[in-house]
């Protein structure tokens, strides 16, 4: 059975989820990351990409991730196009190596930004990385230098942050510095394994 030890590791644009996973990592947790794998189907599909958007998209024989991001996020077909090309082979992907992962019997992560927006995986428990909506407004104009305007349109393309946290079974607080995201991704560890090796 898939996904028996997984939990999801969700959050928003800018809320600090690629270090969380990192942190996690460090703490000895496994994480499957699915924006790896996706960016690594995109590679394998970059004849695929020229031939739907355009040679244009590709730089030599990659694919230009930033310019085809803009590109579907401003228009909703092309975004749909992608999505429905992508996303059954990421999960296949994803399932193939949460397989892997069940056979240890005990927890990993699977890293999923759009896990509650989707609602495609089958898991029963999820993490969300919270930062305030200000503060992840903030962080995402400094990290990307979008416009605020351009910031909040790619935000509002996810459920609100605060909506995935009342539906989230755990928290990780990304509200102040770095020393106290580690305790809070240490506090979890701590947490997960005090629930599974009783």
């Amino acid at each position: 059975m898939a996904y028996e030890y997984a939990i999801a590791l969700t959050g928003s644009i800018a809320t600090g989820k690629s270090t969380v996973a990192s942190l996690l990592a460090l703490n000895g947790m496994r994480v499957i990351d699915a924006d790896t794998i996706s960016h690594e189907i995109l590679e394998e599909n970059a004849a695929w990409v020229a031939e739907t958007f355009g040679e244009e998209y590709l730089i030599g024989s990659k694919v230009n991730r930033p310019k085809l991001g803009e590109y579907v996020f401003s228009h909703a077909e092309a975004k749909k196009t992608l999505e429905e090309f992508l996303h059954p082979k990421i999960k296949d992907e994803i399932l193939k190596r949460s397989k892997k992962q069940d056979s240890f019997k005990f927890p990993y992560l699977i890293d999923i930004p759009l896990f509650f927006e989707n609602g495609n995986y089958d898991i029963k428990d999820s993490v969300v990385v919270y930062t305030p909506s200000d503060l992840q407004l903030e962080r995402f104009m400094k990290r990307n230098g979008y416009s605020k305007e351009e910031s909040l349109k790619r935000i509002a393309s996810q459920l609100p942050i605060d909506e995935k946290r009342q539906r989230a079974t755990w928290v990780i607080d990304n509200s102040k510095n770095l020393k106290h995201l580690q305790q809070e991704v240490e506090n979890f560890v701590e947490t997960i394994k005090q629930k599974y090796l009783k």
